[in-house]
């Protein structure tokens, strides 16, 4: 069977700092730089294992 709730009193609203959009930006760029040069050094690797281990 439903139990029945009282309603609760919520507190005031809390206004959160803001986002520091610049810094969020310089970090997700930096990390979109560090994939694409650990994709591009590990296709580098892979085609010169591919040579040196052709039999």
């Amino acid at each position: 069977m439903a139990t029945k709730h009282r309603p609760e009193h919520h507190t005031e609203l809390q206004v959160e700092s803001p986002m520091d959009y610049a810094q969020h930006e310089a970090t997700y760029n930096g990390f979109l730089t560090a994939v694409k040069w650990s994709i591009i050094s590990l296709a580098i690797t892979a085609v010169i294992l591919y040579f040196l281990i052709k039999p």
